[in-house]
């Protein structure tokens, strides 16, 4: 596919979800978009079917492992690195043997997943958690706060519990009742008679909005939401090497739910502050310096602005315009903690437009000596080329 869904869209599912319905939307998905299904299908439907589903084993192999899906939420693809893709060289295998890895072989055969007996599309159980609305914040750090990683602060408005209600939408308990239309469920049940047979389908209660309970006497600080705007302060802690455009999250502080949902979450976007001296290209750090044509011809020493400190480097003589070291090391780690990158110096030798009388002179007298006749040694020629490949 030309661009990557998010792995939480691929299976259907929130952010908070658990592992048990990790499995059962990989099982929807896997029961759909097998190849094995598609065997009598157009060659449009084959590829098609091929694509959701190699999509939708990507998103199960990384939300299924706790920590691959700790790095894919915190700093989406960047974190997995497209390391998670598989290998589809070998096959899909059977839809049987993935069910059956999924489920300790209690699932059954490929037959009786299809059958009209086996509560597929049933209704959940238990009542359903709202969850409470993400928030997106924007923090804008300088390379010396990206190279080391820092803590800020933001402060939001957002949704909380309230406190005179303690979140529940009414003072007294009793003001609770259990909703009338879905008998505390959640659901509501559909029956649709058809020549095929009975269908049942089960959607969220419109009255309690699947929460299975309403509230017949609000509370007058929250009008029965359990919700009240509150504006706090929260310290985020930034891992060193982030880029712009990373997003991290922040598990639980976003809005908070109506009648204590479970909360949303914060997300966080990286902004650089561009540097006056220095400019990033991933975790190499470059710096132009500019020197006299004096300076080039005798040598001299310049100061270099690294993240920790200036550094002196001292420059020989005879140095070309557009000649460039490396300072290893002095650049940014990387986000994984392994390695860090390097600091590039390249030099520019400034000319000068206009000289005095006697400088012009001294110059005129000097145009003739040898010294000053362009002859680009070997070793010169191996730095110019060395030069164009890098800029």
């Amino acid at each position: 596919m030309a661009e990557k869904r998010d792995y939480y869209e691929v299976l259907g599912l929130q952010k908070g979800a658990s592992e048990d319905d990790i499995k059962q939307a990989y099982r929807k998905a896997a029961l759909k978009w097998h190849p094995d299904r598609w065997v009598n299908g157009t060659d449009e439907e084959k590829k098609t079917a091929e694509e959701k589903f190699k999509e939708a084993s990507e998103a199960y192999s990384v939300l299924s492992d706790p920590a691959k899906r700790q790095k894919y939420d915190q700093f989406g693809f960047a974190g997995v690195d497209g390391a998670d893709a598989q290998d589809w060289s070998q096959g899909f295998g059977s839809l049987n043997d993935i069910l059956n890895n999924l489920f300790g072989g209690a699932f059954g055969g490929f037959g009786s997943a299809f059958g009209f007996g086996g509560g597929f599309g049933g209704p959940q159980e238990g009542r359903r958690k709202q969850r409470g609305r993400d928030i997106r914040t924007r923090v804008r750090l300088t390379l010396a706060e990206i190279a080391s990683g820092c803590v800020k602060e933001v402060t939001l408005e957002r949704n909380r519990p309230c406190p005179d209600c303690g979140g529940k939408g009414a003072k007294n308990s009793s003001d609770v009742k259990t909703c009338p239309t879905c008998k505390g469920t959640g659901q509501v049940q559909h029956v649709t008679n058809s020549l095929f047979g009975r269908t049942i389908t089960y959607n969220v209660c419109p009255q309690c909005g699947g929460e299975g309970e309403i509230v017949t006497n609000p509370c007058r600080t929250c009008g029965g939401t359990g919700l009240i705007r509150k504006k706090e302060t929260v310290s985020i802690k930034i891992p060193a090497g982030v880029e712009a455009g990373m997003q991290i999250t922040i598990r639980g502080e976003g809005h908070s739910a109506p009648h204590n949902g479970v909360n949303g979450d914060l997300l966080v976007v990286i902004e650089e502050i561009e540097d006056a001296n220095l400019k990033r290209d991933g975790n190499n750090l470059f710096f132009t310096k500019i020197i006299s044509v004096t300076d080039a011809i005798l040598g001299c020493e310049i100061s270099v602005p690294c993240l920790d400190g200036d550094q002196k480097l001292k420059l020989e003589a005879g140095t070309q315009s557009g000649y460039v070291t490396r300072l290893r090391g002095k650049g940014l780690p990387a986000l994984n903690g392994y390695g860090k990158g390097d600091l590039y110096v390249k030099i520019l030798v400034w000319i000068p437009r206009k000289l005095s009388r006697d400088e012009k002179k001294a110059i005129e007298e000097m145009r003739s000596s040898g010294s000053f006749t362009p002859d680009p040694s070997r070793d010169d020629k191996a730095i110019f080329e060395k030069e164009k490949n890098i800029f």
